[in-house]
């Protein structure tokens, strides 16, 4: 063997060496200038509208759920911190379909259904005033240990704390959440402070709202809040969904009926719900539908 070819293979040439570093270098620059093209970029996004699924997969809002897609775009975003570049929309389109699929297998449709619950504490914020801050406070932790346990046990789940009230979801049955609430106000009633002891009212709706992290958005929402407010003398309210889902046999066993609630003729008619939506209050002791109370 030539001396000086074993020689020149032992130490490689320094100028190939610096140009194979300059192509990876002009490969790299490539790659990222193309990856972070405006108009590739924007291409891919025009072409996930044609895909099923979100299109708009990937933002804070449509990742929110707790299913499988969902959980990996929020992996993927903490790794990928470049909001703008193919890749990333490349790997959404991913998720995208991966999505669409599963919700087309499982049959199951993006928003599940659940029964939303909001309670409040009637006439709450005239006894506060007049009670004072240490007094208040001790109330709010006494109704919390009180209504929150019988909520829980049934599967509920405490989506936030207002003041004086709260909002829940239930997964389960509509009759399930009525069960728990029932629970609640029964266990209110053993509460007390310096003399004052509280009423709850509750409004029950069920329908399909939209998950928005540990939140809950849209109509149905809205509906369940407003059908709180019309018990304004306390008591459980429950809207006509809700009511329809509940076998008449599991109300008797609840030991409730319900009476339907009218409008007053010349009521201003209530902002942010349906114009035909029908609510009922829930009163102790079985008896058949009663078609007429009077709004409060």
């Amino acid at each position: 063997m030539d001396p000086q070819r074993a020689d020149d293979s032992a130490h490689p040439d320094p100028a190939v060496d610096a140009d194979a570093a300059t192509a990876v270098r002009s490969a790299v620059a490539w790659l990222t200038e193309t990856n972070h093209s405006t108009g590739l970029v924007s291409l891919i996004r025009r072409a996930r509208r044609a895909l099923p699924g979100d299109p708009e997969f990937g933002d804070p809002l449509s990742t929110a759920g707790d299913d499988a897609p969902s959980t990996a775009a929020r992996a993927a975003d903490r790794l990928i911190r470049d909001r703008e570049s193919a890749s990333r929309e490349v790997g959404l389109a991913g998720l995208q379909l991966w999505q669409a699929i599963s919700e087309k297998v499982s049959r199951k449709p993006a928003n599940a259904e659940v029964t939303i619950v909001f309670t409040d504490l009637v006439g709450f914020s005239t006894w506060s005033l007049a009670a004072g801050d240490d007094a208040t406070l001790r109330l709010l932790r006494k109704v919390a240990a009180a209504i929150e346990p019988p909520l829980l046990d049934r599967g509920g789940h405490i989506v936030k704390r207002m003041g004086d009230g709260l909002m829940a979801v239930f997964r389960g049955g509509p009759d399930i959440a009525v069960a728990g609430v029932l629970a609640a106000v029964d266990a209110l009633a053993e509460v007390e402070v310096d003399g004052y002891t509280p009423r709850m009212r509750a409004g029950l709706h069920t329908g399909r709202p939209q998950r928005i992290g540990g939140d809950w958005l849209g109509v149905d929402v809205n509906i369940a809040a407003r059908v709180m407010e019309r018990a304004t003398r306390g008591g459980v309210m429950i809207s006509g969904q809700t009511l329809e889902r509940i076998p008449p046999e599991r109300l008797d066993e609840l030991g409730v009926y319900p009476k339907k609630v009218r409008r007053q003729l010349f009521a201003a008619k209530p902002a942010g719900v349906p114009a035909d939506l029908t609510m009922y209050r829930l009163l102790a002791t079985a008896r058949p539908v009663i078609e007429d109370e009077y709004d409060d």
